[in-house]
């Protein structure tokens, strides 16, 4: 069955959550591989939002943002932002997704501006909840399209940290748990190692080459020895997919 790069992606999101887990599900795609997990492999997975809503059951329909009404609906509570944040502070949540408009070698991502901050080329909209997600979250899930512009050396500000500089980093700075788990993009899905903490090619996407991968990578990506292309979607997880973006606003190629 044919699939576009954005639902291999959601699909490589859904099979990183964990039956049983506390999930920060964020923003976009997020809420797709959400709801495709909770109905395939992971039907105790709790969804924190941060807008306060927590959920145990997949909305019912199509979600543009965390405040629509499908989510609110039969929630398990709509309490307040201050709540969930609460649970990312005591340890509580298990896995946290976020993305952002660069990621670097070292999993840090920025959502503040591109360019020097005291004169960016571009401004983007900030931080909102990420950098308490990139700090507190038991580990941290990174979703975004591949684009080489997007996966750089460094990033122009660090708006939610990685692992900084590389190994002691995040100890140096006083964060107490976590760190990047995973990258997906729409090429392939990058592990940490946990000796240079430096992100490296773990599986790619049927169809491109690792070639590819690291032609579109703003670094010199390490590819693991053993990596080879992921799974391919099962007729059951597109359906799932498809089911909850019956129209592909999320997942159809963008022009």
């Amino acid at each position: 069955m044919a699939y576009t790069p954005q639902e291999w992606m959601v699909v490589a999101a859904a099979r990183e959550i964990r039956d049983g887990e506390v999930v920060f599900v964020g923003m976009r795609l997020p809420l797709l591989a959400f709801a495709v997990a909770k109905c395939r492999h992971a039907p105790r997975a709790v969804g924190l939002f941060e807008n306060g809503v927590i959920r145990d059951t997949p909305p019912a329909e199509l979600l543009y943002t965390m405040g629509d009404n499908p989510n609110i609906h039969q929630a398990v509570s709509c309490t307040s932002m201050l709540t969930v944040m609460g649970l990312l502070q005591r340890g509580e949540v298990d896995a946290g997704f976020i993305g952002g408009a660069e990621v670097d070698r070292f999993g840090n991502l920025n959502t503040s501006y591109i360019g020097p901050p005291e004169r960016p080329r571009v401004k983007l909209p900030g931080s909102g909840g990420g950098v308490d997600i990139a700090c507190l979250a038991k580990r941290l899930l990174i979703i975004m399209p591949h684009e080489k512009k997007r996966f750089v050396e460094r990033v122009s500000f660090i708006t939610s940290p990685g692992y900084g500089d590389g190994p002691g980093w995040r100890e140096r700075h006083g964060l107490p748990r976590g760190g990047p788990d995973v990258i997906i993009s729409t090429l392939g899905v990058f592990r940490f190692d946990p000796r240079t903490r430096e992100a490296y090619l773990a599986s790619y996407r049927p169809g491109v080459t690792p070639e590819e991968v690291c032609a579109h990578t703003g670094w010199a990506l390490r590819v693991a020895p053993d990596c080879e292309p992921g799974p391919v979607p099962t007729e059951e997880e597109l359906a799932l997919v498809r089911r909850f973006d019956p129209d592909g606003f999320w997942t159809r190629p963008r022009a």
